[in-house]
Formats: C-alpha cells, structure tokens, sequence
C-alpha cells in the first residue's frame, strides 16, 4: 500500500507542477495542445494494453463489457453534472474546473493502484501517460483561474487538495483489487477504460485539436508509441 501510495504521489503531482507553470505565466495555446494530444495517446495506448487486454485476460469479456459501459455512464452522468455548475466569466474558472480535474484523475490513479496490486510494480506507461496529460489540464485551468482574479496562493493550494485526492485513489485502487475476485477485477479494469475514453473523445482529444488542430494527431501517435514501447518492454 505504500508503495501505491508513493507512486500515487508521483502520478499526481503534475498536477501541482502544472498549476504552478500556469501561474507563473501564459502558455501559448499551441503548446499546450501537442501536450494534451501527446497524453491523450499515451493514454490510448494505456487503455488497449494495460486495462482491456488484462480485463480480458483476468476477469473474461462480459465483466469487461459490464464495467465498460458502467464506467462510461459514470463519467459522462458526473461530467454533465459539473458543467452545469459552470456558468460565464469568474465562475466558469472556478469549482468546475477542480472537479472535472478529480473526474479525470480519479479513475486514472485508482487503475494505477490496480496494475500495482495486480502485478506488483509500477506500470510506467499509465505512469507516464497519467503524469503528461495531467500537465494541459492544470496549465489551463490555473491560468483561467488567475486571469479570473483568484489568488494565486489560493489556486496552488486548490490543485495541491486534487493531487491530494488522486494519490489517495490510488490506493483505494490497490486495496480495492487486492479483495476482488478475478471477474470483479475485469469489471474494475473495464469501468476505469470506459470512464477514461469517454474523457478522452469528449474532451481531450476536441481540446488537443482546437488547440493544436492537426498537430495534434502527431503528437498523439507520439504519444501512443511510446507508451505501447514501454508497455511491451515490460
């Protein structure tokens, strides 16, 4: 458990780095589009050989399947709900982006704590697609939250409590798979790929493009490559 806990902390503090890059100055928008495509890949590729291939593997297909469309409902129901807490101006800045982040990071950490539970290390290709495509999110919202007049002290200290919360999932992910049987373990890894695509389609990927526009599908083969190399590697 500690040492889902440490690599919790790791994961998840791109998300303190992040903010604090935001705060410091503005990004240009280019930049943090090849960011997002590059995670966005990564992440692809996490979902097709860390999550489903051992989904399958462990638990069978109709647990995958079930946890699949349970996790996409989940995320799509939450997310709808924090966009409705949204409005215009300072309060499109605030609370909704905080908890879009703890929507994203959420399901992302708490798999990482499964793969670690599951196979006893660290998968380092969701290890690195959690840490890059947390960077864009933080870079941006802390930049809207300052050009919306918050503190900045007030801000890091925000994105510090969602670092927090992530890095706690991700041992509730390892305690979690560590009493499961093996077709409650596929469901898992099935709810946390179902929830992490609908993400990615809805949001990541629409981002990274209207940032990036067609720069980003490099960025995001990149991205893919890598983390389907070191996947591989294992």
């Amino acid at each position: 458990m500690v040492t889902a806990l440490l690599w919790g902390l790791v994961a998840a503090s791109s998300l303190i780095i992040g903010a604090l890059a935001g705060v410091a100055h503005t990004w240009n928008q280019r930049l943090g589009g090849l960011v997002l495509g590059f995670g966005a890949g990564a992440l692809v590729a996490s979902i097709s050989f860390e999550l489903a291939e051992e989904g399958f593997r462990i638990g069978g297909a109709l647990p995958v399947a079930l946890g699949l469309a349970t996790g996409a409902v989940t995320f799509f129901v939450a997310d709808h709900l924090v966009e409705r807490l949204g409005g215009d101006g300072k309060a499109a800045a605030g609370m909704p982006l905080l908890l879009g982040a703890l929507l994203d990071g959420i399901p992302e950490q708490a798999v990482l704590g499964i793969g670690i539970a599951g196979g006893g290390s660290v998968s380092p290709t969701l290890l690195v697609a959690i840490f890059v495509s947390n960077l864009p999110e933080a870079i941006g919202s802390a930049n809207d939250l300052r050009s919306a007049g918050r503190r900045v002290g007030g801000i890091v200290l925000g994105w510090t409590a969602v670092a927090a919360i992530c890095a706690v999932a991700t041992v509730g992910g390892y305690q979690l798979q560590e009493i499961a049987g093996a077709s409650l373990q596929g469901g898992i890894d099935g709810f946390a790929a179902g929830a992490l695509l609908v993400m990615l389609v809805g949001s990541m990927i629409p981002e990274a493009t209207e940032k990036a526009r067609e720069q980003a599908g490099l960025a995001a083969v990149l991205g893919f490559a890598l983390a389907a190399g070191l996947s591989l590697a294992q």
